[in-house]
C-alpha cells in the first residue's frame, strides 16, 4: 500500500508539472543557454521550499496558509515578482547571444530563482494546503516512512519532467540561432508577465469587492 502512496504520489506531481506555469516557462527561456541542469537546480530549490511547507501543514498551519488575507499577499507579490522578472528577460533581448552564454550555470542562483517562483504562486501553496494536505494525512498514517514515500514520489515527478525538458531544449540548442531565442525568451518572458498579470488581479478582486 504504501508502494502505491509512491507512484500515485509520483503520477500526481509529474501530471501537475507538465502543466504551463511560471517555473516551467522560465525552464525553457533559460535551458538552452544556462545548460541541462536548470530545470533540475530549480526543482531543487522548489524542493526545499517544499519541505518547510509540508513541516508548516504538519503543523497546523494549513488554515493560516490558504487565508484570504495569505492569498492576497501572495497573490500581489507574486506578480510583483513575475511582472519584474518578465521586465528584466524583454530588457536583456538585445544583448542576448546562445553562443557566449551557453554552459553557464550558477547552482545556488538557480535554485533561488525556483523558490521565489514556486513562493511567489498562490495556487501552489492552495494545492498543498488543501489536496496536498489530503494526501500528506494519508501518507501519515504510515509514519515518518509514509511521509518519506509521498514527498519523495512527489519531488521525483516533478524532477523527472523538468529534467526532460532542460536536457532537450540544451540538446536541441543547435537549432536555435540568436534570432530564434531571443523569440523563445520573448514568448517565455509574455507568459511570466502574464501569470504575474493573472495572480495581480487574483490579488486585487478580493480588495476591490470588499469596497463594493
Amino acid at each position: 500500500m504504501s508502494i502505491g502512496l509512491f507512484f500515485g504520489s509520483f503520477l500526481l506531481a509529474f501530471s501537475g508539472a507538465m502543466m504551463p506555469g511560471p517555473l516551467l516557462s522560465a525552464t525553457i527561456g533559460m535551458s538552452p543557454h544556462r545548460g541541462p541542469w536548470v530545470g533540475p537546480l530549480f526543482i531543487g530549490g522548489h524542493g526545499i521550499l517544499e519541505i518547510l511547507l509540508i513541516c508548516l501543514l504538519l503543523l497546523g498551519l494549513g488554515p493560516l496558509l490558504t487565508s484570504p488575507v495569505a492569498f492576497i499577499v501572495i497573490s500581489l507579490t507574486g506578480a510583483a515578482v513575475m511582472l519584474y522578472m518578465a521586465y528584466g528577460m524583454f530588457r536583456s533581448l538585445p544583448a542576448i547571444d546562445l553562443s557566449t552564454q551557453s554552459g553557464r550555470t550558477v547552482g545556488g542562483s538557480l535554485m533561488s530563482t525556483g523558490a521565489i517562483l514556486s513562493l511567489s504562486n498562490p495556487y501552489w501553496i492552495i494545492w498543498w494546503g488543501t489536496i496536498g494536505l489530503g494526501f500528506l494525512m494519508r501518507a501519515r498514517e504510515f509514519g515518518s516512512f509514509g511521509i518519506l514515500l509521498f514527498f519523495a514520489g512527489h519531488i521525483l515527478g516533478d524532477l523527472v519532467w523538468y529534467a526532460f525538458v532542460s536536457w532537450t531544449l540544451w540538446r536541441g540548442r543547435g537549432l536555435l540561432n540568436r534570432n530564434r531565442y531571443r523569440a523563445l525568451v520573448a514568448v517565455c518572458g509574455t507568459a511570466i508577465g502574464g501569470f504575474g498579470l493573472y495572480f495581480l488581479i487574483s490579488g486585487l478582486r478580493p480588495l476591490t469587492e470588499a469596497f463594493i
